[in-house]
């Protein structure tokens, strides 16, 4: 998979990015193991809690259409306004590496935290969950 190709699908995604409260504009972009792509952004909410990040949110679209193995999600993300390549990296938050745990080899499943298209980085699910909780520790 060309990494670039997966990095502007989460460009495209964080254009949809509703964030009214904090401004901070996340888009996300799933691939899975027999190449389809799913967008995701972030969805806030008045109440906070009922905010929803957008690697979840690519995650769920995915899972509720009946795909269930991934191989790489790319994670874009800043200020709002703020240009392609002049923010910093946008990590998952903790709770979107759990659900990443939930469907994801932690080895092989691949984090592509980018600022563009040429200025990315590439992590394993087991670089940013080391000690993960999975569904093996419940047999």
């Amino acid at each position: 998979m060309d990494y670039k190709e997966l990095i502007r699908e989460a460009f495209k995604a964080r254009e949809s990015s509703y964030a009214p409260y904090s401004h901070y504009n996340v888009g996300a972009a799933l691939l899975t193991k027999d190449g389809k792509i799913y967008r995701g952004c972030n969805i806030e909410n008045a109440g906070y809690t009922p905010s929803n990040c957008a690697e979840r949110t690519a995650f769920f679209k995915a899972v509720s259409e009946g795909d269930m193995e991934f191989e790489a999600i790319a994670v874009v993300g800043g200020p709002a306004g703020t240009p392609e390549g002049e923010f910093e990296y946008a990590a998952p938050c903790g709770v979107c590496r759990q659900v990443m745990a939930e469907f994801c080899d932690l080895e092989d499943f691949k984090i592509i935290l980018a600022k563009s298209e040429d200025e990315y980085k590439v992590l394993s699910l087991n670089e940013i969950l080391p000690l993960a909780f999975t569904p093996k520790d419940l047999e």
